[in-house]
């Protein structure tokens, strides 16, 4: 790995998006930090109208004030009945401090009476790398499903007890760490994102 290149920035303080990004990034020769490594920083909002923008924004910011090259993530979950919602959104869906189980709650509310066929659904992830001079290079990754009518499954976080993936049958709350990291928008981003830092490697 390029000397000048030894640390990466996750700016994201959902502890779990951090803990799923270390486990896609698993074997690269770079120390992974994360915003509880740098108690200094402060996050910018998420005030822009796509998760590439939001990704890009969160991960500049980042590079500037860490002066380390950054990963940000921004993603969420686009259901085509309600014209893309929650979009942007999908963390704070029910409101600005919303747990998992209230945005689950909220969007189940917002489907009643829909049928299952009509209840088509996607997870969007951008991955924005920035660099400490501020260029950067985005890659994107989506997952396709449908909203199951009741919460299934444990495992994952956010919306995964909802998001069916027909073709297995299960919720990504059912299926587990190993296959949703194969599987899944985040994975599907993250996969190319290990290209980009094989490419800066060398």
């Amino acid at each position: 790995m390029n000397r000048s290149f030894k640390e990466l920035a996750l700016a994201t303080r959902n502890l779990h998006k951090a803990q799923e990004l270390k486990r896609m990034l698993e074997g690269l020769p770079l120390q992974i930090l994360t915003l509880q490594d740098l108690p200094e920083f402060s996050m910018p909002p998420e005030d822009k109208p796509t998760f590439r923008e939001n990704a890009l924004q969160k991960a500049v910011t980042t590079a500037q004030q860490t002066g380390k090259f950054s990963l940000a993530d921004d993603s969420g979950l686009e259901v085509d009945v309600l014209g893309g919602e929650p979009g942007v959104f999908s963390a704070r869906y029910a409101g600005p401090q919303a747990t998992d189980p209230e945005n689950n709650e909220k969007l189940l509310k917002a489907l009643e009476g829909i049928a299952s066929e009509k209840r088509t659904a996607r997870f969007r992830c951008a991955l924005a790398l920035a660099k400490p001079s501020g260029d950067c290079e985005v890659v994107e990754g989506t997952c396709e499903g449908v909203i199951a009518s009741e919460p299934r499954g444990t495992c994952g976080f956010g919306y995964d007890p909802l998001f069916l993936i027909p073709s297995l049958g299960k919720t990504f709350g059912e299926l587990g760490e190993t296959v949703k990291s194969q599987i899944s928008h985040r994975a599907i981003a993250a996969r190319k994102l290990r290209e980009l830092l094989q490419h800066l490697a060398s």
